[in-house]
């Protein structure tokens, strides 16, 4: 098994692979260089149930957290770059002075980049630099059966992710199936202040060491995805009733990152105690009001009806599914509110109403020239491209319509209302579902 492989082996990346074609399965894991033995394992344990409970009809999975990754295909891996899976989690926090300090973080991992990938007997660097009063603490690493050249392109992709989608942050990280990079301004590794890594200098054993557990085998696998089968049709594409909303919410879902939930008063007081003058729309959902938090950002938030049991699951989905998304085309979620009956969602405000508006309202298309109907519809392509195919989940947002496009003062598209989307994993291609529902689109 996996916990037992670990443990005999001790080692921190390891590849194989099981059974004959065309059943054959590759299977890799990746434990971070700081992390100890046993805490490799538990992570990887943890990895696999994700797997198992999500994934297992997929031909192809990637788990990641902290500490590991574990990744599986029906495809040979060793020694092949990733290209395809490049996933950015950006700190919440913008930085006060960020062309200084985004330069001098880029520096250094593009510094840290260019020492991993030279180094072929470990593959991963860490250090820190001083910066004001404060330290950035970087880290990169690739998985240990790559080239050089290979790595260093690798950690250079995860670089730039990190400039294009997490600029102006006080920390972020970038989440590949061949390597990892991330920087912030706290330490976050378990090494010793004296252990940062130098040109030259020698490992110590401890850090050289790389792990792989040996997948199960295809009769395990077999019985595994008749499981899987059993829990995707019977419970997943159920109906989600509102026991599962009572049960699931409130701490296994969405409270998951305490800086994403605001207390009722803060959002009562920007948005002047829900006042009619605030309201900016409405749906079958609730209302929608414009806010001002007392730093001066501007908010949309959206007021769960009490008496929608339709929008109670909805409000369960978008949380889950915007926490987990980032891309220019959707609109970002900042956070949530549960407080007795009341649940708020709180989201970036978007100036310029949404599509339908400028197709069907009072302005008759007068904004909507030619080149900016083309840069509209580019942008809802990419960001449903980012849903289908490059986000940690792979979405179905199932009510794509002009309504749910907004746009923000430079008319770029950002995609809303995820209250009706459902996750498909890693190949899959289809999926049963015993209701109809939203406008629906070919996926």
């Amino acid at each position: 098994s996996l916990a037992s492989d670990t443990t005999v082996n001790d080692k921190k990346f390891l590849y194989n692979s099981t059974g004959i074609q065309p059943d054959k399965v590759y299977g890799l894991y990746l434990c971070r260089a700081d992390v100890l033995p046993n805490d490799c394992r538990n992570c990887l344990l943890e990895a696999r149930e994700d797997i198992n409970k999500s994934c297992l009809l997929s031909k192809a999975a990637v788990s990641w957290s902290d500490n590991c990754m574990l990744r599986y295909a029906n495809y040979p891996m060793v020694s092949v770059m990733n290209s395809a899976t490049f996933i950015p989690e950006c700190n919440k926090v913008n930085i006060s002075d960020q062309n200084l300090f985004w330069k001098a973080a880029t520096d250094f991992m593009g510094q840290l980049a260019k020492q991993a990938s030279n180094d072929l007997e470990v593959m991963y660097a860490h250090d820190e630099i001083p910066y004001d009063d404060r330290k950035i603490y970087g880290y990169v690493e690739c998985t240990p059966d790559l080239s050089g050249s290979d790595c260093g392109k690798c950690l250079e992709t995860s670089i730039n992710h990190l400039s294009q989608y997490c600029y102006g942050k006080e920390g972020a990280r970038v989440l590949a199936a061949s390597c990892n990079v991330r920087f912030e301004i706290y330490r976050f590794l378990q090494f010793s202040a004296d252990t940062s890594n130098k040109p030259g200098k020698k490992k110590s054993p401890s850090k050289i060491i790389k792990i792989i557990a040996i997948l199960a085998t295809v009769g395990f696998l077999l019985v595994a995805a008749a499981i899987c089968y059993f829990f995707l049709v019977k419970k997943w594409f159920r109906p989600i009733t509102s026991s599962d909303l009572k049960d699931e919410t409130d701490e296994n879902e969405i409270i998951t990152d305490e800086s994403l939930q605001f207390e009722l008063s803060t959002i009562e007081e920007a948005t002047n105690n829900f006042s009619i003058e605030n309201k900016v729309g409405e749906g079958g959902f609730g209302v929608v009001y414009k806010g001002i938090l007392p730093n001066g950002l501007e908010i949309a938030v959206k007021r769960l009806s009490k008496s929608s049991g339709q929008g109670s699951l909805e409000f369960k989905n978008e949380v889950v599914l915007l926490a987990k998304l980032q891309h220019r085309n959707l609109v970002r979620l900042l956070g949530f509110c549960l407080h007795a009956e009341e649940k708020l969602l709180i989201y970036e405000y978007v100036a310029n109403h949404s599509l339908d508006f400028f197709l069907f309202g009072p302005t008759k298309c007068v904004k909507l020239d030619w080149s900016t109907r083309y840069r509209i519809i580019g942008g809802i392509a990419r960001g449903m491209l980012y849903l289908h195919e490059d986000s940690r989940l792979r979405i179905v947002h199932r009510d794509l319509k002009a309504s749910n496009v907004l746009l923000d003062e430079e008319m770029i598209p950002k995609i809303s209302d995820f209250g009706m989307a459902r996750i498909v994993c890693g190949s899959q291609t289809q999926a049963m579902t015993n209701r109809i529902v939203g406008t629906l689109y070919v996926a």
